[in-house]
């Protein structure tokens, strides 16, 4: 065991500090492009809503207008929704789903109502185009999965959103994105699912997923 007194070895560990900062200064300073990002969270694991929302949380705490358009938990009572109210004046958010396919059992009034999600969504980044924007970040909970039933045109969505305006942030979530829209997105993340409490009869719980 290194001795945290040993001056040489800390003198070396300093040394290497260092050249690790010059080398990552050298590196952001060939960073120079600033736009809005197309933020992709997908896969099978959980987390891909729940990180979504804090960066909304960051996006507030800079003080940036955040629109949100929920395309599938619209009728579940979500944590969220009560917590972001109280940022009124720099948030809106529109519930319109109406819950999974295996609830509404319903595929026309599934589809009617993703389109009139859409057609929220394109609202709220159409308004971006004003000066100032009505948005800074916008975002789309659980589009994937109405894209996945095809019960939105997914050339249409892509086309849309890589037309957005140029400083305008835009967050879709849900498992199986099209590959189409990871192509056009800046930044995917996947969510991997390794272990999940579901799967040994927990149920979900208030404050984890909901």
């Amino acid at each position: 065991m290194t001795d945290p007194m040993d001056e040489d070895f800390n003198r070396r560990a300093n040394e290497k500090s260092r050249h690790r900062k010059a080398m990552r200064d050298r590196m952001l300073s060939t960073k120079t492009i600033e736009k809005g990002l197309l933020i992709v969270h997908t896969g099978k694991g959980k987390g891909k809503s729940t990180a979504a929302f804090g960066l909304v949380l960051r996006a507030l705490g800079n003080g940036m207008r955040v629109g949100i358009v929920q395309y599938v938990k619209g009728k579940w009572g979500t944590g969220e929704r009560p917590a972001l109210e109280r940022f009124s004046e720099l948030v809106t958010i529109r519930t319109m789903g109406e819950g999974f396919t295996w609830e509404t059992q319903d595929r026309a009034r599934d589809i009617a109502a993703a389109r009139a999600a859409w057609d929220a969504s394109k609202a709220m980044i159409e308004a971006c185009r004003a000066m100032p924007p009505a948005y800074d970040l916008i975002l789309l909970d659980e589009l994937n999965i109405v894209l996945r039933y095809d019960y939105l045109n997914l050339t249409e969505v892509v086309a849309f959103l890589a037309d957005r305006p140029k400083n305008l942030h835009v967050i879709v979530t849900g498992r199986n994105a099209k590959a189409a829209l990871v192509d056009a997105a800046d930044l995917v993340t996947e969510m991997t699912l390794v272990k999940h409490p579901f799967q040994v009869g927990v149920r979900a719980q208030k404050g984890i997923e909901f």
